[in-house]
């Protein structure tokens, strides 16, 4: 079997030799082991000290998120025949020492994606209370869409089996670690999560996002776009559920008070009003539907992107 260990990098010239030396070089049922780095628009000397670690180097040439160097991941991943592939940050939060059990339910077959879980045993030490907060909030988010149980969706220490890569289908670039879980499960793949262990660093800036309000903007845009895609018949069925409830009682109460005095007067205006609710309700009650219709399209799609992936690939 063949392992591709990647990381992605922005200015990590400090850790990345570090972090390289301290991976893996052999591990049970495993072959061969690869390094991969994904320099996303690093300044520094982050490409030369990874290549001087011997780690193979992909530059983006400028920043453009997680996301994209996780796209650019698994194409190499499937390029070069990984069996499985681990992603780990660059920056020394995560210890290299636990990628045996990450992958071990991967070798198993009892798993095709593994997702390191930094919660199990509460909030880590130095661990932002907001960031904390806003995790279990997208975590309870991802569980409910997903019809399964997660502590920790956003973590990007994770292990993916080669089946899991062929059938990922994933457009975000800022980061992607909601989308894969997503895009795994609705295509009846399993997922477990791992307890690991994480390191924080006080004095260290997040090199996901440059403040908490720009990552829960962007993490917030995507989640709304995976709603949309999975459950549009819980989003707009809601919404136009609740406007025809408002229409509803507008009209209701307009037509008790003729039923008591026999005139729509000085409430004409209250049945024009709940009239426009209910128009507007079942507009978004139609557009429920052909949302619904698209989303079927959009997991055919998946199906037809893993047969054109695994024609290519699996020759």
């Amino acid at each position: 079997m063949k392992l591709i260990i990647y990381m992605p990098a922005l200015n990590e010239a400090g850790n990345i030799q570090h972090v390289i030396g301290n991976l893996p070089r052999l591990l049970d049922h495993i072959d061969i082991i690869q390094y991969l780095v994904i320099d996303d628009g690093s300044t520094d000397k982050t490409v030369e000290f990874a290549l001087a670690a011997g780690a193979q180097v992909i530059s983006h040439g400028r920043n453009r998120g997680v996301g994209a160097a996780f796209h650019s991941a698994v194409q190499f991943a499937l390029d070069h025949g990984a069996d499985i592939l681990v992603s780990i940050d660059a920056d020394g939060q995560f210890d290299p020492e636990e990628i045996p059990a990450l992958i071990e339910p991967i070798i198993g077959n009892k798993a095709d994606m593994v997702i390191g879980s930094r919660f199990m045993s509460g909030m880590p030490e130095y661990m932002s209370r907001i960031k904390y907060w806003g995790n279990q909030q997208v975590s309870k988010l991802i569980s409910y869409v997903s019809n399964q149980k997660f502590k920790d969706v956003s973590c990007g220490y994770r292990a993916y089996s080669r089946e899991a890569l062929l059938r990922l289908n994933l457009f975000g670039e800022f980061t992607y670690t909601h989308e894969t879980i997503l895009s795994v499960v609705y295509q009846g793949l399993q997922v477990v999560e791992h307890p690991i262990r994480v390191k924080y660093y006080p004095e260290r800036k997040s090199r996901v996002a440059p403040s908490i309000y720009h990552y829960a903007l962007q993490t917030t845009k995507i989640i709304l776009r995976v709603l949309l895609d999975y459950r549009p018949i819980q989003v707009f069925g809601t919404l136009g559920s609740i406007l025809l409830i408002i229409g509803g009682s507008f009209e209701a109460f307009l037509l008790g008070h003729y039923a008591l005095t026999h005139s729509f007067s000085p409430y004409k205006n209250t049945g024009f009003i709940g009239l426009g609710f209910i128009i507007f309700g079942l507009l978004v009650l139609l557009m429920a539907l052909i949302a619904d219709m698209l989303n079927r399209l959009r997991l055919n799609q998946d199906k037809i992107l893993y047969v054109v992936r695994k024609s290519r690939y699996e020759k």
